[in-house]
Order: C-alpha cells, then structure tokens, then sequence
C-alpha cells in the first residue's frame, strides 16, 4: 500500500480496495461515492473477461487509456464482492451517510442486490443521461448510466434541497478525458451536493480522480483507494494545487 496526499483535502491510496478498506476507521465519512468496475459491456462470460479498452471503447475512438482492474467477474463472484467492499464501507460510514454507486443498465440489478445484502438502506435510482451515446440500428439507445442511492440506517435530519433524479451531462471527451470510464466533473459536482460542506467522502475506486476534484472544487474532502498507478498518478497530478 502506497499513501500519497497531493492536496490538504485529498488521500489517496495505492493498492487493493478491500484490503485498505479494512484498515479504515469506523464511522469517519460522510458519504460514499464511486463508480467501481462494472465486470459488464458483454452478454457472455467470455465477453465480459474481454479488456476493457475493447468492451467500453467505441470502435471510432482512436485514444489509448489506461487500463483497470477487476472488471472480468462472473455474476456470482461480482455480486459477492460488492457485497464485500460494501460491509467495509458501511463500517466506515457515519450513521446515515449517503452511498452512490454508479452501475449500467446490465448490472444494475445486481449493484442494487449487492447494495442491500451488505446492509445499506436502498433509497432509489438516480439517472445519469448521455446525450452524446453512440446509435444502435434496430434497438433503443442505450444512453443511461444508473445511480444506485442508499443511506446507512434511516435519514438525519431531513435537509429542505430536494435533489434532481436525472442529470443530463456528455462524457468527457479529447484532452479532458483521462480514463475509459471517466464521468463529468459537472455530474460529480452535481452528486457532491448531498455531502455536507466540509465533509469526507470515500470512493474506492477512484480511477483518474474526478471524485477527488468534484470534492475539492465544492468544498469537501476526499479519500480515495486505486489499485493501478498509472491511474493514480493521473489523479494526484489532477488535484494537486497549482
């Protein structure tokens, strides 16, 4: 395990999510945000152990990113191990502490049971819209990513904002986009305002580090755990004051 801390408001860690997680304090943030591997993009098994650069990369997209891991699974060991980072971060949680765990439209049935069976209070769906999706001739558009929202135990006090349930925000793209699987800053921002101001929220996986900067930007702190350096290092130079 490698700590780094490239701003006042940001820690970062190096390694295996699961095995830093169990290190964690109980009860020290405020919120979980992450977009964990989705172990998706395919309908077979053989498929889905494919390389990420080739389920998730639309075949025009000529950039090369980096890679990430965990993302070959088959249904019963994805399940079970979202069901295990999950126990370790509702340990970590303060009492009513939000979670946010991105899924798309494969996995979402199973993110919300692996939600559930690690013992957060299922709350809803949040959508997040693409408008920028590529077309498939003959079927629907499939231009949706999924929000799994939960909270540990019931709500606190009950704030007056009432938050949007669809955001509508294109991924990033050319120089802005350091990850296959980068989301907007805006939509981060967006999602950040169910954190209290100056709180901690903890993203496990935390990739190239837009959790991290949507913290910072709007006046959080963050944590986050990544277990390739490539990605990691893109994340630290992200947040790291100028």
């Amino acid at each position: 395990m490698t700590l780094l801390q490239p701003h006042p408001d940001v820690t970062l860690y190096k390694g295996d999510a699961l095995s830093i997680l169990r290190d964690l304090p109980d009860n020290s943030v405020d919120a979980i945000i992450t977009d964990p591997p989705y172990c998706s993009g395919a309908f077979t098994l053989a498929a889905k152990q494919a390389p990420p650069d080739t389920k998730y990369k639309k075949s025009s997209t000529q950039a090369v990113y980096t890679e990430f891991a965990c993302d070959a699974r088959d249904q019963r060991s994805f399940i079970l191990w979202g069901s295990m980072w999950l126990s370790e971060c509702l340990r970590i949680a303060k009492i009513s502490a939000p979670l946010l765990v991105f899924s798309d439209w494969r996995q979402l049935p199973a993110t919300t049971d692996y939600v559930q069976i690690a013992g957060w209070s299922w709350r809803g769906v949040v959508v997040w819209h693409k408008p920028s999706s590529r077309p498939l001739p003959g079927e629907f558009r499939r231009e949706c990513e999924f929000i799994a929202y939960a909270r540990k135990g019931v709500r606190g006090d009950v704030e007056p904002t009432v938050y949007p349930g669809l955001y509508s925000y294109s991924a990033p793209s050319g120089p802005k986009r350091k990850h296959l699987t980068q989301k907007p800053i805006e939509l981060m921002c967006d999602l950040m305002r169910i954190v209290p101001q100056g709180g901690t929220v903890l993203d496990p996986f935390i990739g190239s580090g837009t959790t991290a900067e949507a913290a910072i930007s709007t006046g959080r702190k963050c944590i986050g755990i990544e277990m390739v350096k490539a990605n990691i290092d893109i994340a630290a130079a992200r947040v790291a004051p100028i």
